[in-house]
């Protein structure tokens, strides 16, 4: 899926490279817009869906379940503070970009859309680079580091993408966990990108 989404990035590149489409690009705002909001339709109905299995498991997590989501923020906004300095990005910039934990198709549509899509090109590269090092190296980190930290490198993909590899090398519980902390995560996201680039 990563390798599909990244061609159609380098097919839509070249052909706003080749072609001179004007009358296209002039509806090109409201179409990111259309389909911005049916991306975040797809997310609430997804999260809706799965309402009944989020609730079962919530006595069994326990604190954890509030622990290693905040956990994950606060690492990644510290790690993106770190990055401002050494990329020479603002600070608000940075942290936007952290702000997609690895949802990279939803936070560079945000970030292109009220922002820049420069930005937005940065925050796709950089939210693509984090899953696929967490599919690289879940197996290593479940081994040697801990169960909880491959939820950690997944972000917002514990719940999607990279679930089974999560599944697979860590347990049961771990699993759920994984999946309910994706979707906190991937439900912040559309929220903490504008507030950090209104506000900061």
């Amino acid at each position: 899926m990563t390798l599909l989404i990244i061609g159609f990035v380098f097919i839509g590149i070249l052909v706003g490279y080749l072609f001179a489409l004007q009358d296209i690009a002039f509806y090109l705002d409201n179409i990111v817009s259309i389909l911005l909001c049916l991306i975040l339709f797809l997310v609430g109905i997804d999260i809706g869906r799965n309402r009944g299995k989020i609730m079962s498991h919530f006595k069994d997590i326990g604190i954890n379940i509030i622990i290693l989501p905040l956990s994950i923020i606060i690492g990644t906004f510290l790690g993106s503070l770190f990055a401002s300095f050494i990329t020479g990005l603002k600070i608000r910039e940075a942290l936007a970009v952290g702000a997609g934990f690895g949802w990279y198709s939803l936070s560079a549509i945000i970030i292109s859309k009220i922002y820049s899509y420069d930005l937005g090109i940065i925050a796709f590269v950089s939210n693509v680079i984090r899953e696929v090092l967490s599919i690289l190296f879940i197996p290593f980190i479940a081994k040697y580091i801990g169960k909880m930290e491959t939820i950690a490198s997944a972000g917002a993909t514990a719940m999607d993408t990279t679930l089974p590899l999560i599944t697979r090398f860590t347990d049961s519980e771990t699993a759920v966990l994984s999946f309910i902390t994706g979707v906190i995560l991937s439900s912040l996201v559309p929220i903490l990108i504008p507030i950090i680039l209104s506000f900061l």
